[in-house]
């Protein structure tokens, strides 16, 4: 289902959630194509990116992009989408941190 209410470009068409603020930043993935993005949506989409980095817009708050690096560690790629993950592609930063060193 897609969601109708007008959200921020950084915001995925199946990813049911609203912003949560202001576009703040931009994540552009390892091809430098981007977009400008709320904090929310701006750490789901760095989370389901290969190479992506973020920055924060020039009236950003200060520390947005950090804030939005911080919590994309910790989401999973298209965390919107249901099912078993089990592949490492699959899981979080955080959580493939942490197969690792047991």
């Amino acid at each position: 289902m897609r969601h109708t209410a007008r959200r921020c470009p950084a915001a995925h068409p199946d990813d049911p959630t609203p912003c949560t603020g202001p576009v703040v930043v931009t994540v552009l993935d390892a091809s430098n194509a981007g977009a400008d993005g709320c904090e929310h949506h701006g750490a789901r989409l760095l989370a389901s990116l290969e190479g992506g980095r973020v920055y924060a817009l020039p009236d950003a708050p200060a520390g947005a992009a950090i804030r939005v690096f911080k919590a994309a560690d910790g989401i999973r790629p298209f965390c919107w989408v249901d099912g078993p993950r089990t592949d490492p592609s699959q899981l979080s930063h955080a959580e493939n941190r942490a197969r690792n060193n047991r």
